[in-house]
């Protein structure tokens, strides 16, 4: 009797609840219509957890360049505030 269960482990996090629905609905089908929907299923499953590290990934991307960027607009202001200084001390002059 083959191994029904799909060859990916998956948590929670990582797949829908209708994507877990659906295995649970083809774990519960007859052996011999399982078997052909598993690798399917495997596929769909792996997929999925690819999609949901490269969202995570963009998301994470996403953070550093916001942080990156507020870092530039404070350096960009620091320099601001120091060419306007010296501009001041030479018209002083």
């Amino acid at each position: 009797m083959p191994d029904l269960q799909p060859k990916t482990t998956t948590t929670s996090e990582e797949v829908p609840a209708d994507v877990r629905q659906l295995a649970e609905f083809i774990h519960s089908l007859p052996e011999n219509y399982s078997e052909q929907i598993l690798p399917v299923l495997d596929r769909v499953l792996e997929s999925t957890k690819r999609r949901r590290r490269i969202l995570t990934l963009v998301q994470d991307a996403l953070g550093q360049l916001r942080l990156d960027m507020k870092y530039l607009m404070f350096d960009l202001e620091a320099t601001r505030r120091e060419r306007d200084e010296y501009k001041a001390k030479l018209e002083e002059e």
